[in-house]
């Protein structure tokens, strides 16, 4: 059987700052092999976003088929490291490294938590660009998927949802994501000739103060109020005695499932737009939000960690957004993993002990799902 502890190390030394290709993918294939997966392995898309790699294994069985999705890409190391940041080196009952906790110490949990012989279906969805754009990753998979007619009935994400203690918190939903960029186009001119310029300043800093006013909901059961945040202002303009030609802003909403992403940049565009008719707006939606209703799957999964942990954990929609608003489209899905106290921080790294009790909780889920 896979070795959790030498996986998640084999994965940290192996170069993966996103987007992730080669090596990582090399490691991940060699323990999947051995175990009957068969194991597709693609590289989709152009720069910007791209090019990025994708793996989908899977493996047959009888019963219901259940999905392990994760990312093996990770967001560069930055300095202060104690040691190497990709040295996978245990010190004092701790692995570190980048990606320990977010997330491939997840991946190598599930890997080792596989049964030999097969029972369920199992599919492993598995990204090289989940801290990226996410542009040519999980949603990729999923048209990949589409293709070959590999269809779970659950999937669980290993995404760090712990917050203090293993098994303390798992994710049921989460809020969704939109980014909206205003141009207010205006008149240059001299400070003292104001009646030649048009001055675009003053329209966005009055739709900003409306925009910012807005109260989208107070939450409801499962979730917390959305919000709106100004993330960016700029005009640049170096003169003291110049009215600028334009003046642009950001803004960034996390959003409930009270609303959808296009309604809301719909909403503010027409804020905008009582004050510059001509104002410009683009609006992303990095994905909307997503409910999986507290069930059988999430029981399972409680199970497990109880089993285990001795913990009761909570069901949460908190914290940012995952690749789990891709797959929720699929099938019903909750996200579980390690504690997420160190993600992306220096000298991120997970208690060897938790590394190896994450694994008995997941193989507890895959034997749940077979009963």
């Amino acid at each position: 059987m896979t070795d959790a502890l030498t996986l998640a190390q084999a994965l940290i030394r192996a170069d993966s700052i996103t987007p992730a290709r080669g090596s990582v993918f090399d490691v991940l294939e060699a323990a999947l092999s051995p175990l009957g997966f068969t194991v597709d392995r693609f590289t989709v898309g152009e720069e910007p976003d791209g090019p990025v790699e994708n793996l989908l294994a899977t493996r047959g069985g009888s019963g219901t088929h259940l999905a392990f999705a994760g990312h093996v890409d990770v967001v560069p190391a930055g300095e202060g490291w104690q040691g190497s940041p990709f040295s996978g080196e245990v010190r004092d009952g701790l692995l570190y490294g980048r990606g320990a906790v977010d997330m491939k110490g997840a991946v190598a949990a599930f890997v080792a938590a596989i049964p030999t012989e097969p029972t369920i279906p199992l599919s492993l969805i598995v990204t090289g660009d989940e801290e990226g754009p996410a542009v040519y990753g999980t949603r990729a998979l999923i048209d990949r998927m589409a293709e070959l007619g590999v269809a779970p009935d659950l999937c669980l994400v290993g995404e760090p949802t712990s917050a203090h203690r293993l098994g303390d918190m798992m994710k049921i939903g989460r809020r969704g994501s939109v980014n909206i960029w205003i141009t207010v186009p205006g008149r240059q001119g001299h400070v003292a000739y104001p009646h030649l310029a048009d001055n675009p300043i003053t329209p966005l800093v009055a739709m900003l103060a409306e925009i910012e006013a807005v109260t989208l909901d107070t939450g409801n059961a499962w979730f917390q109020p959305s919000n709106i945040e100004i993330t960016d202002l700029h005009v640049g303009n170096p003169a003291t005695n110049v009215i600028p030609g334009s003046a642009q802003a950001r803004l960034s909403i996390r959003f409930n499932d009270e609303h959808k992403g296009e309604a809301l940049v719909a909403r503010l565009t027409e804020i905008a737009r009582r004050h510059a008719p001509s104002a410009q707006l683009t609006g992303r939606i990095s994905g909307e939000a997503f409910l999986t209703q507290p069930g059988p799957f999430s029981a399972m999964i409680a199970e497990a960690i109880r089993a285990e942990t001795g913990i009761d954990a909570e069901l949460s929609t908190t914290g940012g957004t995952s690749d789990a608003r891709f797959l929720s489209k699929l099938c019903p899905t909750v996200e579980f993993g390690l504690l997420n106290a160190t993600m992306h921080k220096v000298d991120e790294a997970v208690a060897v002990d938790d590394l190896y009790a994450l694994t008995r909780i997941y193989a507890g889920v895959i034997a749940r799902a077979g009963a």
